[in-house]
């Protein structure tokens, strides 16, 4: 299984969106697709249409009980091959309830590392905070999404995500996360700063910007009130059409750089 988060510590730039809509669009690809909510805002369950504060069990409950298996709290949406596991208010409390937890900055990668043989594919959708949630999320995974809205203050928040997956590598010996793209959202077209944003990343980061860039769209905006991706809510749209596109994209690039067939 090959775990991607969608992150940024920035709020705001269409991380949630992008974790629902790449799940999606990859399950559609005949892949099997686990998709984490680890927001305490539960935004993820939303896009999905499964109310979080309905929900018995969520993640918080498996980070906090080292007995129970992510497989408990599987629920299965309705795109064939795409599955939840859900999360709600609760983890807002994580931080404090593990601080006396050993090991606690493993538990998500150790649970997660449990259900390889099940999916293709997970992804992680994360709240826009540096913490231990985060922490636990770079631990587990093997690749990061960093999503850039096309403006100034997002290149600064671009800055401290990369940095602190430096820190992360650095400091946490089971950490190899690496950046796998940054994706540009809600550009909107014909702006000159849009333009200037997408030359300036472009030019300094070369091909580690991914080719596909996801503009704002109206009907990607209306998806998530209706329990949809836009993919299936809206499937002609641009916004439909572009993380189609950004599904694949993802999946040749990690194939190419596990140089194995797509």
């Amino acid at each position: 299984m090959k775990t991607i988060a969608v992150a940024n510590q920035k709020g705001g730039c269409a991380k949630t969106t992008t974790a629902i809509n790449l799940a999606a669009g990859i399950a559609m690809q005949d892949k099997r697709v686990l998709l984490v909510d680890l927001d305490p805002q539960g935004h993820a369950c939303l896009g999905l249409g499964i109310d979080p504060n309905r929900i018995p069990t969520s993640i918080y409950d498996v980070l906090m009980d080292k007995d129970m298996s992510m497989s408990n709290v599987i629920v299965h949406s309705k795109i064939s091959g795409l599955d939840l596991i859900p999360s709600n208010f609760k983890l807002g409390t994580a931080e404090l309830d593990l601080r006396a937890t050993a090991g606690r900055e493993m538990i998500l990668s150790k649970k997660l590392g449990l259900l390889g043989q099940h999916y293709d594919y997970c992804i992680i959708d994360c709240a826009p905070a540096l913490s231990l949630l985060m922490l636990n999320i770079l631990i587990a995974s093997d690749e990061v999404i960093i999503t850039v809205q096309a403006h100034y203050y997002a290149l600064e928040s671009l800055k401290r995500m990369l940095g602190t997956l430096h820190v992360a590598r650095k400091q946490f010996g089971p950490c190899n996360v690496r950046a796998l793209g940054l994706l540009l959202t809600l550009v909107e077209e014909g702006t000159v700063l849009c333009r200037q944003v997408q030359q300036q990343l472009r030019e300094f980061f070369g091909s580690l910007v991914f080719e596909t860039v996801i503009h704002r769209s109206v009907r990607l905006a209306e998806s998530p009130s209706a329990g949809e991706p836009v993919l299936t809510y809206a499937p002609k749209d641009k916004g439909a059409v572009e993380y189609r596109a950004m599904a694949r994209e993802v999946i040749e690039r990690i194939a190419r750089l596990s140089r194995v067939p797509v």
